[in-house]
């Protein structure tokens, strides 16, 4: 379902790309670009009403198309929506989770995973980055996760996802460092979003955990970390104090402390 109004658009204004918009962390980056005044161009695999509705009651002219971003398919209906017109800002936001351990979840379930996360990332990035290159400027922000740095016992595909996004990154960020280009990668713990509900993790520990931060908060820390330039952002004390400590922490261990949390049935009244 794609929406379409080129004609609304201006010129005068900056214009943001922002796929997973259509709540949680993406939405909030929206609503921060909106209120500087960029113009949106918003993607989710979910209906975009209610954002679009929010956003433009901010001030923002507001575009989106629903796709599925882990399909050509879906990264062509939103480049097509783009048109022409130059991107000022990427945020790389559309991620999805898989909870269980690997070997019971459903193959295609996992394929979509990682061309949600990984390959329709990428194709987006290549697509807005050789565009940003042209021009000298703009900027890209990725939404990693703290979990890229941690084995991911019983959602292995989803950290093992991350890692690469945490990894490619700076990658990218270096490639660029004299073209006018910035890329920054934003490392979140646990969110209160929809994540862990579509992940099919809500038995589990950290799928109950009810400390989980603001989507807002760590929006807001990505977005700031975006227009500094940064390369990197974790968001939130406690998760900043966890990466520390699995920087020195054997990966063995690491496992297992993730298993605690994430294995199915570790929630209140399971057997974790």
């Amino acid at each position: 379902m794609t929406d379409q109004n080129h004609a609304g658009m201006t010129a005068a204004r900056p214009t943001a790309l922002v796929t997973g918009a259509s709540s949680g962390i993406g939405y909030e980056l929206a609503r921060l670009l909106a209120e500087d005044g960029y113009d949106l161009i918003l993607a989710a695999d979910e209906d975009l009403s209610d954002a679009r509705e929010g956003l433009e009651a901010v001030g923002a002219r507001v575009e989106g198309v629903q796709a599925d971003l882990a399909t050509e398919a879906g990264t062509a209906a939103l480049w097509d929506l783009v048109g022409e017109r130059p991107i000022d800002v990427l945020a790389a936001n559309a991620g999805h989770g898989l909870g269980g351990a690997f070997l019971d979840q459903d193959l295609v379930d996992i394929l979509h995973v990682v061309n949600t996360n990984i390959t329709g990332t990428l194709r987006l990035a290549h697509l807005a980055g050789r565009r940003m290159r042209r021009r000298g400027e703009g900027r890209i922000l990725f939404t990693g996760s703290i979990a890229g740095i941690i084995p991911g016992s019983f959602q292995a595909v989803y950290n093992g996802s991350k890692a690469f996004i945490d990894n490619f990154s700076f990658a990218l960020r270096n490639e660029l460092k004299d073209s006018g280009v910035t890329v920054t990668v934003l490392m979140p713990g646990p969110t209160d979003t929809d994540f862990f509900r579509r992940a099919g993790m809500m038995d589990t520990r950290v799928g109950q955990d009810e400390r989980k931060m603001d989507p807002a908060d760590v929006a807001r820390q990505g977005y700031e970390a975006l227009m500094r330039g940064d390369g990197d952002v974790v968001a939130g004390l406690g998760n900043r104090i966890q990466a520390a400590m699995a920087a020195v922490t054997p990966q063995t261990a690491l496992a297992e402390q993730h298993r605690r949390t994430a294995e199915p049935g570790s929630g209140e009244g399971g057997p974790g």
